[in-house]
């Protein structure tokens, strides 16, 4: 009996317990998922899960087709020069596991974790007949490479020195957006399809550095590994806030517009050989874009009244500036006018004045006269 009553007081115990365990489980909201061992690891210790990869690769990363009512592709250079864009290229070295677009890029495809496709002449073709193999890039533009440990030729891998990444040599990227108007979210977004890295290099006799677009490589593939690697953005904050996921997704890039998809697959530079054309041809594209989610709501009461406000500011400034120039003009004419009026109407009355003064004989005398001859 005694027995028994101890393994009853032992099993209430440890119901007890798991009850206050499960408890601060769902205190805390903690949940313990058992780690995926078939998970790739990188160099740095990033771990892309597969549930990762689905979640920046399947339904989230785009709309649907139904969804899909409007879309237009446009393509842009991304100068690193500018101060909008320094995030992607500095730093030029890895420092305390911060590292540059370009090196992230190189270390995947040495790897052989994403794949990179050919770089055609204006065209964008995303399959396995256009995939590039790594070796043949590394060989193409002369980057020094080994034979990674385990590299087989179906998974080939390589280990690329740092010294030999040629970062200060990439000075721009190209980038395929998808602008796409949701029907069910009524929104107009861009989507980032695809990047490139551009090389600048000058020749053997110097001279202007030439561009050589090396690959491209779907931004789907990379979000996984730039959604684990923080950046600086603000050089007033020194707290790494944003990713490179961010960066590109809330398009904080500045980027001109080189093309546009159309029929003839024309750039733009084919299109407009003027550059003062080309210029407002890249603003007009842009301005539609930025216009074109405007022209799908119906104004609100506060909205209509500023712009009317705003209408009517630009018309009393208008009126102003149009009295303040009647103002200087009006003088002069006035003056011009008068003074040929007034020589016009000097000249007659002296003349008259003139014949006036001429002495002239009264009726009287001659009817004096005309008496005495009579009387003769």
């Amino acid at each position: 009996m005694y027995k028994i009553l101890k393994i009853a007081i032992a099993s209430v115990a440890l119901v007890c317990c798991a009850a206050t365990s499960f408890a601060q489980n769902e205190s805390t909201g903690v949940v313990r998922r058992r780690a995926d061992r078939n998970a790739p690891k990188q160099q740095d210790g990033t771990v892309v899960t597969e549930r990762m990869q689905n979640f920046f690769t399947g339904e989230n990363s785009s709309i649907s087709d139904a969804d899909r009512q409007w879309m237009r592709v446009i393509y842009r250079s991304i100068d690193l020069d500018k101060d909008r864009n320094a995030p992607l290229y500095f730093p030029e070295e890895p420092v305390d596991g911060q590292e540059n677009l370009f090196r992230i890029i190189m270390r995947l495809l040495a790897s052989n974790t994403v794949p990179a496709y050919e770089y055609l002449d204006g065209r964008e073709i995303f399959t396995d007949k256009y995939r590039i193999k790594t070796r043949d890039v590394l060989d193409r533009f002369y980057i020094p490479y080994t034979e990674a440990k385990g590299s087989t030729e179906k998974n080939p891998r390589f280990n690329i020195d740092e010294n030999d990444v040629p970062t200060n040599e990439v000075l721009s990227y190209y980038v395929v957006e998808r602008w796409e108007y949701d029907t069910r979210n009524n929104r107009l977004r861009p989507v980032v399809e695809a990047i490139c890295p551009v090389l600048h290099r000058t020749g053997d006799f110097g001279g202007d550095a030439l561009k050589y677009p090396m690959f491209w490589v779907k931004f789907s593939d990379l979000r996984p590994y730039l959604a684990a690697q923080t950046i600086f953005v603000d050089d007033d904050n020194n707290l790494p806030t944003c990713t490179y996921d961010d960066f590109f997704t809330l398009n904080m890039y500045d980027g001109d517009i080189y093309k546009t998809r159309n029929l003839k697959n024309k750039s733009m530079v084919q299109m407009y050989s003027d550059p003062d054309k080309l210029k407002k041809a890249q603003d007009s594209i842009q301005s539609r874009l930025d216009d074109f989610e405007k022209k799908l709501w119906v104004p609100s009461r506060e909205e209509v009244i500023a712009a009317r406000e705003a209408r009517e500011a630009l018309a009393a400034a208008a009126d102003s500036t149009a009295s303040v120039e009647k103002a200087k003009t009006s003088p002069s004419r006035v003056s011009a006018r008068s003074t040929k009026r007034s020589t016009k109407r000097e000249n007659p009355r002296k003349e008259k004045k003139a014949k006036v003064s001429k002495p002239k004989t009264t009726s009287s005398s001659s009817n004096a006269t005309r008496s005495v001859r009579r009387r003769k």
